[in-house]
């Protein structure tokens, strides 16, 4: 205590996890771009055995049975991490915001699951062609230009009238993941969806909300008997083939697509192997 060491442990021994989760799930998520799927995340961990101790009681080696538990039950290696994020960052808020200094991350103190792999799932045969076939109007119509602009889900559907030039060809993205607006060129193709549709009154391009898109799409892959197909997906789809088209180098197909860093973009784009394959033979001398 002389030399500055000590630190008041009071509120941390009297604050349990459950109930800093509810103040980080108030002042923290809501100014979080993913602050609804956050939310659900924080609810689950509020359901653990953890909620009730307080937060300077929770050790490592508790964090790690956590995660070894959600791994055994069959959890993706990215969801659990994506939940252990939370937990750290609420620790680091508690010890730098809410004044409680000293009081240690338990997160720091294990491995956290490795990501998984690659979103390499793509279309395959007459994939597309029968989700199209399936698909009511407003949702066949979302499915074409997610393939064409390789957006995601939510800058789909905060899409406004007024953002699209389609003289032009180009559709303005205010609301993006990254925080930063994005101009995204069109294809004919998607000028052409977008030509055709109706204008709603009240200026959205698509009547959706995230969650009601991913439903929609859920009964379209069921309606058109295709499986292990998921919404973003489509933005994989969209990704790899601005990159087998050749028309772009990496650095413009990153400012269609929004990705921040090469890393990223290449996880999410996977030329068919095959496709490659066919354009060595026909390169070939022989």
């Amino acid at each position: 205590m002389d030399a500055g060491n000590h630190y008041d442990q009071a509120e941390a021994n009297a604050t349990t996890l459950g109930e800093a989760l509810d103040r980080y799930a108030r002042e923290v998520t809501p100014g979080k771009k993913g602050a609804k799927q956050e939310l659900r995340r924080i609810d689950a961990w509020k359901r653990s055995v953890l909620a009730d101790r307080p937060l300077s009681k929770v050790r490592g080696m508790d964090i790690a049975e956590w995660r070894d538990e959600r791994l055994a039950a069959g959890r993706a290696p990215t969801m659990v991490r994506n939940n252990l994020v939370i937990i750290s960052h609420l620790y680091t808020v508690a010890r730098t915001d809410w004044g409680m200094t000293g009081l240690s991350n338990p997160v720091q103190d294990i491995r956290l699951p490795k990501p998984g792999p690659g979103r390499d799932r793509r279309l395959v045969d007459d994939e597309e062609g029968r989700l199209l076939d399936a698909a009511p109007p407003q949702m066949r119509e979302a499915i074409i230009v997610l393939i064409e602009t390789a957006m995601r889900r939510g800058e789909l559907v905060s899409l406004r009238w007024e953002h699209i030039d389609l003289q032009s060809g180009v559709a303005r993205i205010q609301d993006t993941k990254t925080g930063t607006p994005r101009d995204v060129p069109l294809s004919p193709r998607a000028i052409d969806t977008l030509f055709s549709m109706p204008r709603r009154i009240d200026g959205m391009v698509f009547g959706y909300t995230p969650d009601s898109l991913t439903q929609g799409f859920r009964k379209v892959c069921a309606k058109a008997g295709i499986r292990d197909l998921r919404l973003y997906n489509l933005r994989h789809e969209g990704t790899s083939r601005l990159v087998e088209s050749g028309l772009f180098g990496m650095v413009e197909i990153a400012a269609i697509t929004g990705h921040k860093t090469m890393v990223m973009l290449r996880r999410y784009s996977h030329p068919r192997t095959a496709d490659m394959a066919e354009k060595m033979r026909r390169g070939s001398p022989l």
